[in-house]
């Protein structure tokens, strides 16, 4: 006999075993090499859009060092559209739209802002809403700019959001809500960031004292 008792009795409990579960662990299994390879897979796409991101913005950086804001734009857009998850977008977004406010296209300097504050992590969104902000004070968009910098920000911006509310309710002449504003944002800013004299003279300047 080719198997002694002991070794059929196992390949019987071998056989009984896969006709129970055989077709559940070869599909588990499956799964699991594919989401292996789904992973290796997303990886490697991560660094490609990452990669041919970064290349891109190479291009919007020389397009603002040449002042060409319609190159620069037209780069932003490509990068939004093609690179969105990545962290160059938003990046890409707030450059374009200093280079588009320099060359007095508020218009595009605003669409560029909205998008970082809509699509960047965090920290991006902050900058975008504080510049954004202060485009629309310009504009004497009072309410419109309010209301940007409305929600939440990371405990690093709550200082420079609220300074912005006070430049926007002091154009308003809404004295005592400045004042308590450039107070928030006097007592949110760090003792050694240089930006809080000017925040204590605008407080000053409101009545407000430190």
């Amino acid at each position: 006999m080719a198997y002694d008792l002991e070794e059929q009795e196992q390949i019987a409990s071998l056989k009984a075993w896969w006709d129970k579960y055989g077709n559940v662990t070869t599909w588990v299994l499956i799964a699991g090499l594919a989401a292996y390879s789904g992973w290796n897979g997303w990886n490697y796409y991560q660094r490609d859009q990452a990669g041919k991101a970064s290349a891109l913005y190479s291009e919007l950086q020389a397009a603002v060092e040449a002042k060409d804001n319609a190159k620069v734009l037209r780069a932003a857009a490509d990068m939004e559209s093609q690179f969105g998850s990545t962290a160059y977008a938003p990046m890409a977004a707030l450059v374009a739209a200093k280079s588009a406010f320099d060359a007095n296209d508020l218009k595009s300097a605003k669409a560029q802002l909205q998008w970082a504050a809509e699509h960047g992590a965090d920290e991006f969104k902050a900058v975008a809403k504080v510049r954004l902000a202060g485009v629309l004070l310009d504009e004497k968009a009072y309410d419109e700019a309010l209301k940007v910098l409305a929600g939440d920000v990371p405990a690093q911006f709550v200082g420079a959001v609220a300074d912005r509310k006070g430049d926007i309710l002091a154009a308003q002449n809404k004295v005592t809500e400045a004042r308590a504003a450039y107070k928030a944002a006097l007592d949110a800013t760090d003792k050694k960031n240089p930006g809080r004299q000017l925040i204590q003279m605008k407080l000053e300047a409101v009545g407000g004292t430190a």
